[in-house]
């Protein structure tokens, strides 16, 4: 009889949504954590399921923050109605519709008080700004396609406040902003920032559609961003729209968060980007270096997660499970052609992409959880691996389809090179596959493994579904370097840390010390993680630990550093005191080779294909330089 009466729920649903659900959300409250919506839903008397979205685009797991969704109060004619969370399904909500009633309105909460980490139910909201998605405070009926859902969402901002969205306002009444009625795939596929401290960059105004940075910051200071990386972000525009051959949106907003109060990230949605970074981002190099990959990455999404989408993430609704065994396409050919964008835009030198190149490629082929886990499974287990420990990570394996995905299509790129002695590249394959039906509003075509391979045959022929099978399936202890090896390059170790090691580590006040003692600790002496078979290892070390002493002084990074760099001349071992859960041990380290960076080298005598890879596409605008 569930079952049934599910299925007559559905069934019901279907014809209560011929008119459009409106959705009013105010952020008065969100300098306190607190959002408050209503909804009025058209209903029809009977039994009525509602549910609350699950599975969210861009995060391939059931991450919907149902835990933070309070306050459900549901009303008709004025009369509070019950209703009742199914027993098994957490996402639902049971109730009966009375007889001649026709709307429905909700009352709900979301608690946006979750802490600084993960993907958009992570912490969204400061003092002074908010980044709110519309998955947070929608509830639709059980069993409708999204597509086919229609809501008129509006939203008031505190006073003083302003916002950014890829949604067209209609109108504006007092302080509460009214949009376009769209479609709930698209209501969830547009999120909303708004703050006190905000500015609107428009980029690269020669191209329509039009394209806009907006930024909202914790403080004024925050926003003065310079006009040298304004027209970096609009070289981005250009490059893209070069590379892909076609754009498929109406207008495109960078939606950017610069706070240390929310959580650091950035999420892909078709016609704007939820970019989310340190309050200093664009004021101190070291920061805007490490997130220099983010506005490219999640901007082709745009086209690579969008537009063409893995089948096995094409759903009609929210509920219903995602599968991710192509997220090294999803993902990894995205981190490929997004890196590669950061530096023909400006974003990135050449030589910093180089260092992250070879920070990267290195860090994965120092990663032996790979002899028993193959990269196709981490796209498999997407769903468990975001939210996985750090400790320990390099034996788990985490989302490696992000960089040993760019490590893959680095590989077909340079092979396609190779073949066809440099008539064509992944260039091509990107304005085929990604451009297919040119210049479009946003819509969604699903992809193949098949769909590919075929793609890539047309533009080289070669038994391309071995090349990516190998690659996805292997248990190599080693990460397949072949693109750097076409490419002109190969990676050398040396005693100098590489650009990207000396931000992340500055940053991040630890030591990174993994190819050399094969551990890292972070700004307390804590121990991150562990390389399994390193010599840290094989003393007996572990994540969690803290280093207390370094041979007999009190422990600092410094002194970490000047342990490794005396190794190479000195008989001893490094001697270690780690406090371990309030116990204390001394741990003796034999290690003789001192400090080991990784360094992309050119390999003599060879094509720099890895250099003409980087070379823009279009010729830069002259430009203003700020003074």
């Amino acid at each position: 009889m569930l079952s049934l009466l599910f299925i007559g729920c559905g069934i019901s649903a279907l014809a209560q949504t011929s008119q459009p659900i409106s959705v009013s959300l105010d952020l008065s409250d969100a300098p306190r954590k607190i959002l408050h919506a209503r909804l009025s839903i058209p209903v029809q008397p009977g039994p009525l399921t509602l549910v609350y979205p699950k599975w969210i685009p861009g995060e391939h797991g059931p991450t919907g923050p149902i835990d933070n969704f309070a306050g459900i109060v549901f009303t008709a004619n004025g009369t509070t109605l019950a209703w009742q969370r199914d027993d098994v399904n957490m996402f639902a909500f049971h109730l009966t519709v009375p007889s001649g009633v026709t709307t429905l309105d909700a009352k709900v909460d979301f608690l946006a008080t979750a802490a600084p980490t993960g993907f958009s139910a992570g912490a969204s909201t400061s003092a002074n700004l908010a980044m709110m998605s519309w998955n947070e405070v929608v509830l639709y009926p059980e069993g409708m396609p999204a597509s086919e859902v229609t809501f008129v969402p509006a939203i008031k901002i505190p006073e003083g406040w302003k916002f950014g969205t890829a949604l067209t306002p209609s109108s504006t009444e007092g302080g509460t902003t009214n949009f376009e009625p769209v479609a709930l795939n698209t209501l969830i596929d547009s999120p909303l920032l708004a703050g006190r401290f905000f500015k609107e960059f428009p980029l690269a105004e020669e191209i329509t559609p039009k394209h806009y940075l907006d930024m909202a910051g914790d403080g004024p200071e925050d926003l003065n961003v310079t006009a040298d990386q304004v027209a970096a972000f609009s070289n981005l525009v250009r490059e893209a729209g070069a590379l892909y051959a076609s754009r498929h949106y109406n207008s495109y907003h960078f939606l950017v968060t610069l706070s240390d109060s929310v959580a650091h990230f950035g999420l892909e949605h078709h016609q704007s980007s939820d970019d989310r970074v340190e309050a200093r981002t664009f004021l101190d190099e070291d920061s805007r270096m490490l997130s220099g990959d983010l506005l490219p990455h999640e901007f082709t999404h745009s086209w690579n997660g969008k537009y063409r989408r893995p089948a096995g993430l094409v759903t009609p609704d929210y509920q219903e499970p995602m599968k991710g065994e192509l997220l090294w396409v999803y993902e990894g050919l995205t981190q490929y052609l997004g890196d590669v964008l950061a530096a023909r835009s400006g974003i990135w030198t050449e030589d910093q992409y180089r260092s992250y190149l070879a920070a990267s490629a290195a860090g994965l082929d120092h990663r032996p959880g790979r002899t028993w886990r193959d990269l196709e499974d981490t796209a498999t287990s997407a769903q468990i691996l975001y939210g996985a420990s750090e400790q320990w990570d390099n034996w788990r394996r985490s989302v490696d389809y992000y960089p040993e995905g760019e490590l893959i299509w680095l590989d077909v790129d340079t092979t396609i090179r190779k073949l066809s002695n440099g008539k064509r590249s992944l260039n091509d394959f990107c304005a085929r596959f990604l451009g297919i039906g040119g210049n479009t509003a946003p819509k969604v075509l699903p992809y193949t493994f098949e769909d590919v391979v075929s793609n890539l045959n047309t533009i080289q022929r070669y038994d391309w579904a071995s090349f990516l099978r190998e690659r996805i399936s292997s248990k190599s202890l080693h990460a397949p370097l072949g693109g750097i090896a076409n490419g002109g390059y190969r990676i050398e170790y040396n005693d100098q840390q590489n650009d990207f090691v000396h931000a992340a580590e500055s940053h991040d006040h630890g030591v990174n010390a993994w190819y050399s003692l094969g551990m890292v600790t972070s700004t307390d002496e804590t121990i991150s993680d562990v390389l399994i078979g390193s010599p840290a290892y094989n003393a007996g070390l572990g994540p969690g630990m803290k280093v207390v002493a370094v041979n007999s002084r009190r422990a600092t990074d410094e002194l970490l550093h000047q342990a490794i760099r005396d190794a190479k001349s000195n008989t001893q071992p490094i001697e270690l005191i780690v406090e371990n859960a309030g116990f204390f041990k001394v741990v003796k380290i034999d290690y003789r080779d001192g400090e080991r960076y990784p360094h992309l080298v050119r390999v003599e005598r060879t094509p720099d294909v890895l250099d003409d890879i980087l070379k823009p596409m279009v010729k830069r605008p002259e430009h203003r330089t700020a003074e």
